[in-house]
């Protein structure tokens, strides 16, 4: 039996038990790819952490939900940063970078009112959407009407792919009620993509945009939290659909408001829309064991 020592990690917020929980394995060289993912298994967050040596960058980071790796976890990024930073593992340095299998990201810490992490992201995609927005709303447990058809409903990724979703109102989010083994039939063109409504009514009135974000049925999830990727395409999403006449957007977004888990991420958009970073917090919880 080995023995595998989880590090909590609350991103997004400041408060624990709130923003996006995830589990950090700091002797992740010590196990397989398949240890990896059965670690992430029986933490349950949507995204265990991996932090491990690189010879492309300062650091690697490996990310596993219960159901496979995935490319690239803001949250959980997020989350491993503020660790490594505060248990003292990255010295003074203020700028760093980070091997994904998105690519190698720059890192920025700041110090503004406690510790913030700033990442950049992968330059924006977008891909249609050709699919029934009635079959998707019915796999979200909302009506056709409540999507917002004056604005595309498309696949975007800076890191991982998500299917945007314009949503009318704050009211709907409140009524979903996600059927995610639907969502594989109804993503012909991106099976293994998530679902990312979003709307920009918000609770917040100093947010631009708020949102949910629902998983693959691969991951072995059904809701995250706040999504840091997520809200990066979206920012690059903002730019492109809402407002492409700034030359600079600074977005607050807000999500995980209907789960109790309430986060929220700053997202900067320059470069005509290809420049995505973005800025969030963490906090830690406890540790735990898990036996593998």
């Amino acid at each position: 039996m080995k023995i595998v020592e989880v590090y909590h990690y609350d991103a997004f917020s400041p408060i624990p038990n709130m923003g996006n929980p995830a589990g950090i394995v700091f002797d992740g060289e010590t196990l397989s790819e398949e240890q990896m993912r059965e670690v992430a298994e029986k933490v349950g967050f949507n995204e265990t952490a991996f932090p491990l040596k690189s010879d492309k960058a300062d650091l690697r980071i490996r990310f596993f939900t219960p159901g496979h790796e995935i490319d690239l976890c803001g949250h959980a990024t997020m989350a491993t940063l503020y660790a490594l930073k505060t248990k003292g593992l990255l010295g003074d340095k203020t700028k760093l970078t980070i091997e994904t299998k998105a690519g190698v990201l720059p890192i920025e810490f700041t110090s503004n009112d406690g510790l913030y992490i700033t990442m950049r992201q992968t330059v924006p995609r977008f891909q249609q959407f050709n699919g029934s927005l009635q079959e998707l709303a019915r796999s979200l447990g909302i009506e056709e009407s409540d999507i917002e058809t004056g604005l595309p409903t498309l696949y975007g990724s800076t890191g991982t792919w998500t299917l945007l979703i314009p949503i009318k109102s704050l009211a709907a989010f409140k009524r979903m009620l996600p059927d995610n083994k639907r969502f594989p039939h109804v993503l012909k063109e991106m099976p293994r993509a998530s679902v990312h409504p979003f709307c920009l009514e918000t609770y917040d009135p100093n947010a631009h945009m708020h949102a949910r974000h629902f998983s693959s049925p691969f991951s072995g999830t059904i809701e995250d939290p706040v999504t840091g990727t997520a809200s990066g395409v979206m920012g690059a999403y903002y730019a492109r659909y809402i407002d492409n006449q700034s030359a600079l957007l600074h977005l607050l977004i807000e999500q995980g408001n209907e789960i109790g888990r309430d986060g929220r991420i700053r997202v900067s958009v320059t470069e005509n829309g290809n420049r995505i970073e973005v800025t969030g917090n963490a906090v830690y919880v406890n540790q735990f064991e898990v036996f593998l």
